[in-house]
């Protein structure tokens, strides 16, 4: 089933295996996304999913407002291995105030400079996605893990039997683990910041963000 996100307009610079993936996704989620690549024929091939696809370089000012990049509220960089056009690219978008630049990082070295020119985010695909492998084989109860920063995770839990029919209340996950129960999933129903009453049943699905080793005291002693 083809999901609605929120009204934001997306651009994506760099439309190598990541970059594609991102505009494809962004495709099937509905929204609007800018495909930017300086290779024609990756223009060509991600055409069919953008809403709009743009050869160009993009480590030129003039070339990003010809394109109207200021109008979009979240930019990702994510160039193969040309590591300067990733960091001028960045610090560009940053200048000219988009308010989300996301970029992909090659390398640590790559990485802290990126977060030197102002990106807001910086993605390593290769080392989330093994963090999130790796707390998904572990745990039977995890089923997705996020990581926020280098110590603290949102993680997708499996409610068991063990606190089946209690509340947020009855639970006290604050107090008792330090993390925080910030929504529960019921079948296809979100609970966003659920209330203190709100009951948990077997199989539901809780989203829980704090430190990571809090998290890893209430998957092990809590849930």
């Amino acid at each position: 089933m083809r999901k609605e996100c929120s009204y934001e307009q997306y651009a994506v610079f760099g439309l190598g295996r990541f970059g594609g993936s991102l505009v494809k996704e962004f495709s099937e989620l509905g929204a609007e996304v800018l495909a930017v690549d300086k290779d024609q024929e990756k223009v060509n091939e991600y055409s069919q999913y953008a809403t709009q696809a743009i050869h160009a370089n993009t480590i030129d000012e003039g070339v990003l407002r010809s394109m109207g990049i200021r109008n979009f509220d979240h930019v990702f960089v994510s160039f193969g291995d040309n590591i300067e056009a990733s960091i001028l690219t960045s610090l560009m978008l940053k200048e000219l105030g988009i308010p989300k630049v996301w970029a992909k990082a090659q390398n640590n070295y790559h990485s802290k400079v990126l977060e030197k020119v102002g990106v807001d985010r910086v993605i390593h695909p290769e080392r989330d996605m093994a963090i999130s492998i790796a707390n998904h084989i572990v745990s039977d109860k995890i089923i997705d893990f996020f990581e926020l920063s280098q110590d603290y995770s949102m993680v997708e839990i499996i409610a068991s039997n063990k606190v089946h029919n209690k509340t947020i209340l009855e639970l006290d996950v604050r107090a008792k683990y330090g993390c925080h129960i910030v929504g529960i999933q019921q079948g296809e129903e979100i609970k966003v910041a659920p209330a203190a009453e709100d009951t948990i049943q077997k199989g539901d699905i809780l989203i829980v963000m704090g430190h990571n080793s809090d998290i890893n005291r209430f998957e092990e002693e809590g849930i």
